[in-house]
């Protein structure tokens, strides 16, 4: 891993719906071109050796949508698992679904639980497929959950900070974000690892997610290796201020 590149790369991946609008085309087939550029992306990834690349590919408020485009997305999912499989196996990229999966109808469900155990032997670039994922429903998941292990005396809670909550998010043991990309020129994370997120470095991009290819992730990865993260802490030089 080169030292200016990030080990975890996080994508909102937005803007399918306009890029098909702009195109007076239904928004399934944005969602369709959506799936086409993550395959190059995923190929970009692995080629560039990040270790980690985390898609937000459908909220726990994308259910809100109309139900012809939440089912056309439910379907390209489980297109997207059983065209892919084969390819993503002989890549060595390992697929990890990340979300609430037992609540997706049952197509989607088994087609991401078979893409899982198909690459579930990869030793390249590790995919997390948030599914069905919201950062706040994470957050109280994890809350329920260490809430029970204090009733049932594993956990005292004056043992819980930051690392103790953090093992109990979807994404553990997985490290969290360096750099967090938003395409379609939107700034906000939208319920998308909100605590995982923390100390992440942010970048948008103006481009609409089916025209996102390996040059503008390029441009995001030159805007990441010119900042100096700090952690809360002062540049190394200490030659700024804030």
């Amino acid at each position: 891993m080169t030292p200016t590149l990030p080990d975890h790369i996080a994508i909102i991946m937005d803007g399918n719906g306009r890029w098909a609008s702009d195109r007076g085309l239904p928004k399934v087939h944005g969602h369709r071109a959506g799936a086409r550029s993550l395959r190059r992306i995923i190929e970009e990834c692995d080629r560039l050796d990040v270790s980690y690349l985390t898609v937000f590919a459908f909220s726990t408020e994308n259910w809100s949508r109309p139900p012809d485009e939440v089912d056309a997305l439910m379907a390209l999912m489980a297109e997207f698992s059983r065209s892919e499989a084969d390819d993503l196996r002989n890549q060595g990229v390992r697929v990890i679904p990340m979300g609430s999966i037992d609540e997706l109808p049952a197509m989607a469900r088994m087609g991401l639980r078979s893409l899982a155990e198909l690459t579930a032997s990869g030793e390249g670039l590790t995919l997390l497929l948030a599914v069905n994922y919201g950062g706040r429903s994470d957050l109280a998941r994890a809350a329920r959950r260490l809430a029970e292990e204090c009733l049932k005396g594993h956990v005292r809670p004056e043992e819980i900070d930051g690392r103790v909550l953090g093992e109990y998010l979807l994404s553990y043991p997985h490290p969290d974000p360096d750099l967090i990309i938003r395409t379609g020129g939107e700034w906000r994370l939208s319920n998308f690892y909100l605590f995982q997120a923390a100390y992440a470095e942010f970048f948008s991009s103006p481009v609409y997610w089916p025209d996102f290819g390996p040059e503008h992730l390029a441009a995001a990865l030159q805007a990441y290796a010119g900042r100096q993260r700090r952690f809360g802490g002062r540049p190394t030089d200490d030659s700024e201020g804030g």
